[in-house]
């Protein structure tokens, strides 16, 4: 018999996992298949996103919450990585089946967090691999692979103006304070708008988290990047105050060939402007949805020749492949950005690959799911 479906996010904050479970909403609408959002009730952006037939419903964040809401039938819960090993054992005792979505590969991390789960979902095959190589059970064989997700905001054509770079930690006294003090200047700071320089400009779009290892990438590459001519680093994105800090001093060598623009809405609107996005290095990266995005609006990716860029990105004719700047300091980096200055190498130009493009659209995703379908709810 065929279970009732709901999908469990609790998180407050919109980052990639969301962007997923939004698109993953989408292609479940797409087959007509009925299910339930169970999210935050502090959670206030799912309102903000465009839906078919979703149902959100907002619940208490802590186990009896799940429990009210799945009720007494058996039901499927969809969990975005692996929950509490308490909620996995009452949730398993009445019955219900557990299936995870593995958003980062279990490589460093503990794969006791799938314990118990009938079935773990890579959403790359990297992130497979490291499932397989930490001896998890009930892998689905295939990769969900992530969406270029870019018509998600009611709100995405907002001007690009200045905004904060910090996430601020309110659990921190220091963050307390200085978030209470960045409004009162950013009375006083003048609106910025973006605008592209000349030169070649490559952008981090992304949110400055560990995962992404950017100050520790910037360390070994920014003397090289310096030596390019004409080139700027724009970053749209925010992170938390050691994360924005480290960044900053990696980037030093740059000096005011660098700015800082915090999180954005309107992606689409920075893809088009940029010349290259660079990703951050890739151990511990699981897919790259921003690395996704900007390959659909044709905008070529930079990222370390390693899984799972090697995935994601054709070396030449989506974006470029480069050694790990831990092993040359940047210098292949460097070779490949004075080349395409010198005009020794082409531009790459991800829109004219339309079947590597196709691999991350939400029809070849909805038909992954379709193809699952029987034995996500069994």
């Amino acid at each position: 018999m065929t279970k009732q479906l709901f999908q469990l996010n609790l998180q407050q904050h919109f980052g990639g996992g969301e962007v997923y479970t939004h698109f993953l909403c989408q292609g479940l609408d797409a087959l007509n298949i009925g299910y339930t959002l169970l999210t935050h009730p502090k959670a206030d952006y799912w309102h903000k996103l465009s839906f078919g037939n979703t149902k959100i419903q907002p619940i208490t964040p802590d186990l009896d919450g799940v429990i009210t809401a799945l009720g007494d039938v058996p039901a499927v819960l969809l969990t975005h990585g692996g929950i509490d090993k308490k909620w996995r054992k009452q949730l398993k005792g009445k019955g219900h089946r557990l299936i995870a979505i593995a958003h980062m590969p279990l490589y460093g991390r503990d794969p006791s967090s799938y314990d118990g789960y009938d079935g773990v979902i890579g959403v790359s095959r990297y992130v497979i691999e490291s499932l397989k190589d930490a001896k998890v059970e009930n892998i689905y064989p295939e990769p969900w692979y992530g969406v270029a997700s870019l018509s998600r905001h009611i709100e995405e054509d907002a001007p690009i103006l200045q905004a904060s770079c910090y996430d601020w930690d309110l659990r921190k006294g220091r963050d307390r304070i200085l978030s209470w003090l960045e409004p009162v200047y950013e009375q006083f700071r003048p609106k910025v708008q973006w605008q592209k320089q000349d030169g070649l400009s490559i952008g981090i779009v992304s949110r400055i988290t560990p995962i992404k290892q950017f100050p520790l990438m910037f360390e070994h590459i920014a003397q090289a990047l310096s030596e390019v001519p004409n080139l700027n680093i724009e970053i749209f994105g925010s992170g938390g105050y050691a994360s924005v800090r480290d960044l900053r001093k990696a980037l030093g060598p740059l000096g005011d060939r660098v700015r800082f623009w915090g999180f954005q809405k309107n992606v689409e609107g920075i893809y088009s402007q940029l010349d290259f996005l660079i990703a951050g290095l890739p151990e511990k990266e699981a897919l790259g949805l921003n690395v996704i995005e900007a390959q659909h609006c044709n905008l070529p990716v930079l990222a370390v020749k390693a899984s799972p860029f090697v995935e994601t990105v054709v070396d030449g004719k989506t974006g470029f492949l480069f050694e790990d700047p831990r092993n040359d300091n940047g210098a292949d980096l460097k070779a490949i950005l004075t080349d395409i200055q010198n005009g020794l190498r082409p531009m790459p130009q991800p829109q004219q690959h339309k079947a590597h493009l196709d691999e991350f659209s939400l029809p070849v995703f909805t038909q992954r799911v379709e193809k699952a379908v029987s034995w996500l709810l069994s």
